[in-house]
């Protein structure tokens, strides 16, 4: 246990200078450049274009070739695609002849990708094949070209400085073996040493399992938590954009938020469930279970210590460490008055709403009511209440925008804390539309209307985590430092 392995988020490497200079080399002497294994996501943008916006839900390369709607618009998307890539290339290589090597790169994989999409297309014009029996395998085709394309480059960047970079291509370009995810990285890290050679390694990896099948956009944190299992790694370190804080500092206030020195695998997953991903809880599971410590540090300030994350830590003073949530989400209600005593309501509300890829955030019930706080496309989610009306014609499914306020913490014991809550949120002239806590005490949610979101965040922190003897923070940055 004498390396680390390290992820650098898609922000942070489209970045290259300051990438370069405060986390690949910066000013560290050269016995410490290795011991190493730095694993990297797609530059900024790229996934979008390759499979759909994530936010947006603009299609991309791959929401093209899937839809009927233009045989060949997906081609022509992918042109784009690969002349925004050659773009970053010369963004990054300039006139160095590495920006040959990087453009060649592309282009084969490209056009290699365009070959096989074409083929596949006649292929389907057979009665006896259908499109759709394939296109997972397609998507996780095109989620491979945008690792495989940053992290090329980022070895060929280390290289021009002297540094014995080594790139280790997961993605399984034309190679006919078929492995699992473990199989994959072992062969691949086979003969490295990681004493004399740096790892740049493609976030995607290809494997039986099928990483975008089974992790959608997170399986770049699920790769780097596996090699770092694998590896033995003495420490997983992650490279964001920004420190991990009490609240956002653009709602609260850069004077008032205060950054998380310490916390537990426990609080990982509750950002986690809120959309803010300290690491995706399956990489978390994998590092927990390795026994793995994970440090998450801010690219702009690499003299900072970052978040350490580990299993047991437990502040020694119940407090609360954040404040955040989802500013848009749906309330999912289905009424039934026969339900009571009744099994199976809560069954086929869970079907319909995982068979149209709703996203359960949490949920509450009593006698005759089971409401599910759902993130999705408005459409899937008229999809699953027509579903449920159809399956209980007594039923009936009303929808509502709301938002959900999460207080976050290692140790949420903390005496009063709901009545100090809901008493911030009342004199802040807030509505107060549901409070769930849980007996493990690490988070307590808040529903309140999608407009007072904003306001919410501020009065809990306010209430919360500025005042002192609630906090009992003071000692966090002393701990990372230390760690």
């Amino acid at each position: 246990m004498t390396h680390t392995v390290e992820k650098i988020g898609g922000t942070s490497i489209a970045n290259t200078p300051v990438i370069l200079d405060n986390v690949l080399i910066g000013d560290r002497k050269p016995k410490d450049m290795y011991n190493r294994i730095v694993v990297v996501s797609a530059y900024a943008g790229m996934t979008n274009m390759l499979l759909e916006h994530k936010k947006s839900g603009k299609p991309g390369v791959y929401a093209l070739f899937a839809s009927a709607e233009n045989k060949w618009q997906w081609s022509e998307a992918l042109t784009e695609l690969s002349q925004a890539m050659r773009e970053k290339n010369q963004e990054i290589f300039g006139d160095h002849p590495d920006r040959k090597v990087a453009d060649n790169f592309v282009l084969e994989r490209i056009e290699g990708v365009r070959n096989c999409l074409i083929d596949l297309h006649r292929l389907c014009s057979y009665g006896q094949f259908r499109l759709d029996e394939h296109l997972m395998t397609v998507r996780e085709m095109l989620a491979a070209l945008g690792e495989a394309h940053s992290a090329h480059n980022t070895s060929l960047l280390l290289r021009q400085k002297d540094i014995n970079s080594v790139f280790v291509d997961l993605t399984g370009w034309r190679d006919e073996e078929k492995l699992t995810l473990d199989e994959r990285i072992e062969s691949s890290f086979r003969g490295i040493d990681f004493s004399k050679e740096l790892p740049i390694v493609t976030g995607y990896a290809s494997c039986l399992e099928g990483m975008v099948k089974l992790y959608d956009r997170g399986y770049t944190e699920v790769t780097f938590s596996r090699i770092g299992a694998l590896t033995k790694a003495k420490e997983a370190i992650i490279h964001k954009e920004f420190h991990l804080s009490s609240a956002d500092p653009k709602l609260v206030g850069d004077d008032k938020v205060r950054k998380i020195g310490q916390t537990n695998y426990d609080v990982a997953d509750q950002l986690s469930n809120m959309g803010m991903e300290a690491v995706h809880p399956k990489a978390a599971k994998g590092l927990r279970q390795a026994g793995i410590p994970l440090r998450v540090k801010n690219t702009f300030d690499p003299a900072d210590a970052g978040t350490i994350i580990t299993d047991d830590f437990m502040p020694e003073t119940p407090r609360a460490e954040i404040v955040t949530g989802i500013q848009s989400l749906y309330a999912f209600e289905l009424f039934e008055q026969d339900m009571v005593g009744v099994k199976g309501y809560d069954a086929e509300a869970l079907k319909a709403l995982t068979r149209h890829k709703l996203w359960i955030v949490t949920k509450c019930s009593n006698a005759n009511t089971i409401t599910h706080y759902v993130s999705g496309p408005r459409k899937a989610i008229n999809k699953a209440a027509a579903d449920l009306e159809a399956c209980f014609e007594n039923a009936e499914v009303t929808l509502r925008k709301v938002a959900i306020v999460s207080v976050i913490g290692a140790n949420l014991d903390v005496d009063g804390l709901t009545a100090r809550a809901a008493t911030a949120i009342h004199e802040g002239g807030i509505k107060l539309l549901g409070l769930h806590q849980l007996t493990r005490n690490t988070d307590l949610q808040t529903i309140v209307a999608e407009e007072d979101y904003d306001q919410t965040v501020k009065v809990l922190h306010k209430a919360l985590v500025e005042t002192g003897d609630v906090a009992g923070a003071k000692s966090d940055a002393d701990i990372a430092a230390a760690a």
